[in-house]
């Protein structure tokens, strides 16, 4: 069983036994009043289920599922085996929902509507995987290590809530849309309640003064990142490890498992050969390095193939190009020339591009679904939609990014630092937006941060940069999440700095700030006076969004060997 799916096991344990707690409290206080029995059960029960879904929005929906699934004699393996399996119910409700309607249109459904119906089963199999893995190896960790895991379990949660999303997001209005919304209700609900109760879980544990391991695994002074980028390392990292660091230096490069070369001078001539050819087991990074060349072909890396390291010889040499696009009937999930799930992913100067143009709408040119995946001196180009940063979290460095219209976008927790963003000449009647975040719920750790990095129009946009409106950035779903920290914005950024999504939609929801910025584009005097904007002028409160803190980049990005700052730049 995967991270993931012990921590979800370890997540509902540690709930039950803080519930069991407050039941057992509840019991010392009836006796000698002398109530007992079937009423005292009943009632012992119900003030277990309160507890539980006492944070929750959806409270009938959280008492109606653990009252079916809980009982007061139950064990804490029992409950929670009984809760991760009554979620895999609902999620495979409505995975056997798509069956059920791509069968009953009888050929009937248009293009569109089969593709939407194709694409909700892959992202709730990816829900399903997960949570069948928790099933089948639930067992007792030890709570005491729990908050340092707990901020795992968030970012899990809160990519189950973006599949159901993104699932929905798909079905332009029809009645095959209406039955999934419907089919997905119970399940999204859960999901969002899952994340409350997790969000709350310190709270559960104070009051009951339960003693923990607190906070994240964080750099020492002898470790610092600045020292790290020095070729020394922390103790607790692996000698592999440390050979995979020493191997990414600029003047050096690692011994690749398998090379692809358009020449025929590899083992394999596309990237997909040599993905295919991997093993099913692989312990340790895969490396793979595909030489310099255009390789027209769309990639799919899925969940399988993890702690995947490739590299090329530059993202303007080594290129995997591609045109899928909206316009041209395949919806925008699965437009993206390379999209990669499996989780630890890293790759280093390589090109990623979708040439479908302005005219074609969506077409992303890489889409990137893979927990802690990084991103060293790459390029993504594209108009509308080029780099979907769907889920999980993510970490861009030194890369090129353009395009048109939402060009960075998706439900992650993503930053981008030292990058090079590129706004490029969208139609003539567009307007240009860097991001549109998909936050959707409330509690989801999710958000876009964009940190010591250049906002600036390519050369045919120049001419005309303060005729056709560029924004920072639009509400995308209603609890958008976009920050702007350290950075250089060009004139080519209107005053107002964001732009509306559809009316007030998200206004009063979002949260979008700005600190530090620098550039004609960045003065602020002129911005949006939503209730969602702010303006960061407490560096403490800047802090929250940077390496550090917000992806907990000091746990994982020092084994990647990509270069970071961990806090604030200046």
């Amino acid at each position: 069983m995967g991270a993931k799916a012990i921590l979800v096991s370890t997540l509902f344990g540690v709930a039950v036994v803080a519930v069991v707690i407050a039941v057992a409290v509840t019991e010392t206080k009836k006796k000698g009043q002398g109530s007992g029995g079937d009423g005292a059960e009943l009632s012992t029960r119900s003030e277990m289920i309160n507890t539980i879904c006492s944070p929750t929005d959806y409270k009938e929906t959280c008492t109606t599922f653990l009252s079916g699934a809980v009982n007061s004699t139950a064990k804490p393996k029992e409950v929670i085996e009984a809760a991760v399996n009554v979620t895999i119910e609902e999620v495979t409700k409505a995975f056997n929902l798509t069956h059920d309607l791509a069968a009953s249109g009888n050929g009937t459904h248009d293009d569109m509507t089969q593709q939407a119906l194709e694409n909700c089963k892959e992202l709730l199999q990816y829900a399903r995987d997960e949570l069948h893995d928790t099933f089948s190896d639930v067992s007792a960790n030890d709570m005491k290590d729990l908050p340092s895991r707990a901020d795992d379990l968030r970012n899990w949660l809160s990519a189950v809530i973006s599949y159901q999303v993104t699932c929905l997001d798909g079905f332009n209005n029809s009645s095959a849309k209406e039955t999934m919304e419907k089919g997905l209700k119970v399940s999204s609900e859960l999901s969002s309640n899952a994340l409350a109760i997790v969000t709350e879980l310190s709270n559960i544990f104070a009051s009951f003064s339960i003693s923990f391991k607190t906070g994240r695994r964080l750099f020492s002074e002898e470790e610092s990142p600045e020292k790290l980028q020095k070729d020394e390392y922390p103790e607790w990292m692996s000698a592999e490890d440390r050979r995979m660091l020493a191997s990414l230096h600029p003047a050096r490069r690692p011994t690749p498992n398998v090379v692809v070369a358009k020449d025929g001078t590899g083992q394999f001539k596309t990237i997909n050969d040599a993905l295919n050819a991997m093993p099913k087991t692989y312990v340790g990074r895969y490396v793979i390095y595909v030489k310099a060349g255009i390789y027209n072909e769309q990639v799919l890396m899925d969940k399988s193939k993890v702690n995947v390291l490739m590299y090329g010889d530059g993202p303007r040499r080594t290129i995997v190009s591609g045109s899928k696009n909206f316009v041209d009937g395949v919806q925008t999930f699965k437009t993206a020339t390379f999209a990669v799930v499996g989780d630890g992913f890293m790759a280093h100067s390589m090109g990623f591009r979708n040439t479908a143009g302005a005219a074609k709408h969506q077409a992303v040119a890489l889409r990137v679904q893979s927990d802690q995946a990084v991103f060293y001196n790459c390029r993504m180009d594209g108009y509308q939609d080029t780099l979907y940063a769907q889920t999980h979290r993510q970490f861009y460095r030194n890369c090129v990014i353009s395009g048109t219209i939402d060009f960075i976008f998706g439900d992650s927790s993503a930053i981008f630092q030292n990058c090079l963003i590129i706004i490029r000449r969208p139609l003539d009647n567009q307007q240009n937006t860097v991001t549109a975040h998909g936050r959707t719920d409330r509690r989801e750790p999710t958000g876009l941060v964009i940190q010591n990095c250049r906002i600036v129009p390519d050369g045919q946009l120049f001419p005309d940069r303060l005729k056709i409106p560029s924004y920072l950035g639009r509400p995308w779903k209603e609890y958008s999440r976009t920050v702007v920290m350290e950075s250089t914005i060009g004139d080519v950024i209107q005053p107002a700095g964001w732009m509306p999504w559809d009316g007030d939609f998200a206004l009063k929801t979002l949260f979008y700030a700005e600190y530090n910025n620098k550039g004609p584009g960045a003065i602020t005097t002129g911005r949006v006076n939503w209730p969602g904007f702010k303006v960061i002028t407490d560096k403490r409160e800047a802090l929250q969004y940077t390496v550090g803190t917000f992806l907990d980049g000091a746990s994982w990005l020092p084994a990647s060997g990509t270069p970071f700052v961990q806090g604030l730049v200046h």
